[in-house]
């Protein structure tokens, strides 16, 4: 147990949001194998409503390529679903903040700079360069529970991918594009696009895969009822 348990808090506490890949190819059947680890994540009733789909090679660069030239042409995207809130208060807004100011900083962008952040944001629209992308989505009759057993399944996934040396970066952002994604990878009406991710190798050399999020401590967020 002692071995498992610290195999397990290594992957909880190695896995970030990786924003510069190598161009190392990642085998087909590690992805595969991910995903069916991933699939023992707990879903309500046992429903596994999740679906995924992956995509590499000149796939993913013609799907990169079209949300790129949308993101730069000003397109106005439309997510389906609202993921932030509509009017950000405390302490969510300074903690959002704080990371995007790292972050900016981690990769020189200014303040203000809006062609340079314009740039950044497109990176993840390239997967950070990453060989690989994922997509997730869910049959749009499905409820709440659904949304949180898939979320169940992609924290498995991206710890699955740290303890193999993997890593991952979710991107929820591709949501906004989410006509263009459905054209590429066949994502039919009656499905609702939730979220991308990025896989590949992590380059250590890059200053921003050095950016560290900061976590609140447990009395922040946890109230103990034990007698």
């Amino acid at each position: 147990m002692g071995k498992t348990a610290l195999a397990i808090e290594d992957a909880i506490l190695g896995r970030y949001s990786c924003r510069a890949f190598l161009p190392t190819e990642v085998p087909r059947e590690s992805v595969e194998q991910l995903l069916a680890l991933a699939s023992h994540a707990p879903s309500g009733s046992n429903a596994q409503p999740w679906k995924v789909r992956v995509v590499a090679g000149q796939r993913r660069q013609a799907l990169s390529d079209d949300v790129v030239a949308a993101h730069f042409a000003g397109a106005s995207p439309s997510e389906e679903y609202q993921y932030y809130p509509v009017a950000w208060r405390e302490p969510y807004l300074t903690r959002r903040r704080k990371l995007g100011f790292d972050l900016y900083a981690r990769v020189g962008v200014a303040r203000g700079d809006k062609e340079a952040i314009s740039r950044q944001l497109a990176r993840n629209y390239l997967f950070f360069d990453a060989p690989v992308g994922l997509f997730f989505s869910l049959d749009r009759d499905q409820a709440q529970a659904a949304w949180i057993d898939l979320g169940a399944f992609m924290q498995t996934f991206m710890l699955a991918a740290r303890s193999m040396g993997l890593a991952t970066c979710g991107l929820q952002s591709f949501a906004k594009f989410h006509a263009i994604v459905a054209r590429h990878l066949a994502i039919g009406a009656e499905e609702i696009l939730v979220c991308g991710m990025a896989l590949g190798f992590a380059d250590e050399d890059s200053a921003v895969n050095r950016l560290v999020a900061e976590r609140e401590p447990l009395a922040a967020y946890c109230q103990f009822f034990w007698d």
